[in-house]
């Protein structure tokens, strides 16, 4: 098999993580232009680009990651992967209401008729979602990221009994894979509609005098984050962390962490969010550089990616 030159090039959504990765993978990274003219040749290389389709301006991001494929297909380039650490548009998976739309199937259709040939992501909100795409979607996922930083980083400190929690049914599969990791228990939140505007919370398991950490793929409005701390600390835990893949982090969400009883969000950096840190103490953030430059190796040299090692090597700083 004929090995094509790797090429990485980056959006403006998050030139910090395409860096990264350029340096993990000793590639030099391509030069772009703003107004999306693509300043190294690409002829019959293996593209790669770098986009996370993210606030502030997720819309924005997405239509100059079609641009640039454009761009790359017309200078004829091998083959195209779009590198989305974070799918803004995972939410909008199914038809909930008449007459609404299913954006994310929309998007998956313009991605892929746009010429892209490959897609690597990130821990997708519904893992049905690859199956709105004909053509491969690599959906890496950060549970090694975090039992490695629940090993490294809250063991050492937090001696005690610990609980993974799950802060709704929907990722109790999540939850389980860690629980299982770190050989713990699992408890999770699940909230009951008891009348047409009001709601009980009911935790299964037990989180007396242990230290319970939150698992969750995206923090947005930080609401399930606060309800399930108030929850934890109601029913006796001792200190609460939380590890969410995404921060989105719209509205007030920042200040709903801050003062919340959680001692400690942990988010990865699929979306840029040094500025968030700076006015949350308790924002902590894992590199994934590491673990999607593997991704991307594994992927141009036609490797397997069933190797829980490969996900091992990503940074826990």
């Amino acid at each position: 098999m004929t090995l094509h030159p790797l090429v990485i090039l980056s959006g403006n959504a998050h030139p910090q993580l395409a860096k990264e990765i350029s340096q993990q993978l000793n590639t030099k990274l391509g030069s772009v232009e703003t107004h999306v003219v693509i300043n190294e040749s690409v002829r019959d290389v293996d593209l790669y680009i770098i986009q996370p389709t993210c606030n502030p301006c997720v819309n924005d991001y997405l239509m100059e990651l079609l641009v640039m494929v454009d761009g790359a297909k017309r200078a004829s380039a091998h083959r195209i992967t779009a590198v989305i650490s974070f799918f803004g548009y995972a939410r909008q998976s199914k038809k909930d209401k008449s007459r609404s739309p299913i954006t994310c199937k929309l998007v998956a259709n313009m991605i892929e008729m746009s010429g892209i040939t490959r897609v690597i992501t990130l821990d997708l909100h519904s893992s049905q979602i690859q199956g709105f795409f004909n053509i491969p979607v690599e959906n890496v996922c950060s549970d090694q990221l975090f039992v490695k930083y629940i090993r490294k980083r809250i063991k050492p400190l937090d001696q005690g009994d610990m609980v993974i929690v799950s802060p709704g049914v929907g990722g109790v599969k999540r939850g389980k894979i860690i629980a299982d990791k770190i050989e713990t228990d699992l408890a999770i939140i699940h909230k009951a509609s008891i009348a047409s505007s009001d709601s009980e919370t009911i935790l299964v398991g037990d989180v007396q005098g242990k230290i319970a950490i939150i698992i969750d793929d995206i923090a947005d409005t930080c609401s399930t984050l606060n309800s399930a701390a108030v929850t934890l600390m109601r029913r006796g835990a001792k200190k609460i962390y939380a590890l969410v893949t995404h921060g989105v982090f719209s509205n007030n969400a920042i200040d709903i962490i801050n003062e919340c009883a959680i001692s400690e969000l942990i988010i990865t950096d699929s979306i840029p969010n040094t500025h968030n840190q700076e006015k949350c103490p308790k924002l902590k953030i894992i590199s994934i550089a590491s673990m999607m430059a593997e991704t991307i190796r594994r992927t141009h040299h036609g490797e397997s990616l069933q190797n829980e090692r490969m996900m091992m090597t990503s940074s826990c700083g």
